[in-house]
């Protein structure tokens, strides 16, 4: 029965009303953004690599963006900067993203190698594993691995739930039940010769009808 003053769905004085979906939204959002700032500190403490004075190359872009771009190693501008995709291959993605009316806010790069050392190998495994640490934190709908060595590193990172990926460029594959991954040449490699930028393009311009068939929520 209902008592007289007692208003059938209301909630009584003192409780806390239902948080709105853009309230959880801004938590999760704040989460990340916290996350990935320790994510950094820990990096530029790291002492596991032999990089001397120079710091990390840090992955950049939407704590939560819907798209991860994983290549392996930073660029000479890159390590100048300390930021991923910074340089000629950033500029590159960012006319390719908007040829394909992608939002590079819902865009997130990073390194496998994030330690601007003489030589790839000499990069400790348990920094490269940092990787996994941002696919946790970013959460994507999608991972662009960008070159042969990119994606033997993320192989080896043992993902969880993770499918064995076939090494075809341009096919979208599900590589976990809620990720799905495009494999595409470096962009690093396809900077200068004509052919190696159409064969990036034709790979990399799938992404485009991705997103597009991407739901709006």
């Amino acid at each position: 029965m209902q008592g007289q003053g007692d208003r059938r769905g209301e909630p009584k004085t003192g409780e806390p009303m239902p948080a709105t979906d853009d309230e959880i939204r801004e938590k999760y959002l704040e989460r990340a953004i916290r996350e990935l700032n320790s994510l950094t500190r820990e990096l530029q403490g790291c002492e596991l690599c032999p990089r001397g004075n120079l710091m990390p190359v840090l992955g950049s872009g939407h704590p939560q963006a819907d798209i991860m771009m994983i290549k392996h190693a930073p660029s000479m501008s890159e390590i100048e900067e300390g930021v991923a995709f910074y340089g000629r291959s950033g500029t590159a993605l960012m006319k390719a993203l908007r040829r394909l009316q992608i939002d590079p806010l819902a865009v997130y790069g990073t390194l496998c190698v994030k330690c601007p050392v003489g030589d790839a190998v000499l990069a400790d495994p348990g920094c490269q594993a940092r990787v996994l640490e941002e696919i946790a934190i970013v959460q994507p709908k999608m991972i662009v691995v960008m070159g042969p060595d990119a994606l033997d590193a993320l192989a080896d990172l043992h993902v969880p739930l993770a499918r064995p990926v076939e090494e075809t460029f341009g096919v979208v594959q599900q590589f976990t039940p809620s990720v799905d991954l495009l494999y595409v040449p470096s962009i690093d490699g396809a900077l200068d010769e004509e052919v190696a930028k159409r064969e990036f393009w034709s790979a990399f311009r799938v992404l485009g009808q991705w997103y597009a068939d991407l739901p709006p929520y």
